[in-house]
């Protein structure tokens, strides 16, 4: 076992940020509004047997395609950068498609586990031992829940002036993130590819 608390915490605020779930109040409050009952123990199910899924066999699924995990993990800092600066800025790049379903889509797919959440646990298996980013994602669908349960308190409490001001800090927290996934990943991307430079910058 490779349990590093360091880890976890970090691996969790990286994906609390990507999932976004205090963000996604507005989307979920506008669902319940029309008329969708929102199963929250359900939806939370579901994604997490999903994000879990997928951080074990995503990588298998990436070599049918010849790609590792480094490789993805750069294409996916550009799609945390992106949606960081949505975060931080304010606009809208990443279009949402709008209510198909209730709790299984879009909240469970892919509000909570989407695009972005798919290439934040594969990124994340790039620096951090696979346990500490299960406890981070368990973490995560846990608060999940809470959020889905008590949406309405949550608004009520953090105010809609609280909601903007979280999406901006960790929209700028997402963009650092983003920056350095995409700088360590080039870095072994180098070295896998001339590892002359390796040896030669170790003397």
């Amino acid at each position: 076992m490779n349990l590093s608390f360091i880890e976890i915490v970090s691996a969790s605020m990286v994906l609390f940020a990507v999932i976004d779930i205090i963000g996604s109040i507005p989307i979920i409050l506008d669902l319940q509004k029309k008329g969708g009952k929102i199963e929250a123990f359900k939806a939370s199910i579901v994604a997490l047997s999903v994000l879990i899924a997928f951080t074990f066999l995503g990588e298998k699924l990436l070599g049918l395609f010849g790609v590792d995990i480094s490789s993805f993990a750069i294409a996916g800092s550009f799609i945390l950068f992106i949606m960081g600066v949505e975060m931080a800025l304010g606009i809208e790049i990443i279009k949402y498609d709008g209510p198909s379903g209730v709790s299984i889509v879009p909240i469970a797919f892919p509000l909570v586990a989407g695009a972005g959440s798919f290439t934040t646990v594969l990124a994340l298996r790039a620096e951090y031992a696979m346990e500490n980013i299960i406890i981070a994602i368990v973490l995560n669908l846990a608060l999940v829940y809470l959020v889905l349960r008590s949406t309405n308190l949550v608004e009520r409490f953090l105010g809609e002036g609280g909601i903007h001001i979280l999406r901006k800090v960790f929209g700028i927290i997402l963009l650092a993130i983003s920056v350095k996934l995409f700088m360590t990943n080039v870095a072994i991307q180098i070295h896998t590819l001339f590892p002359f430079l390796k040896e030669a910058l170790q003397h």
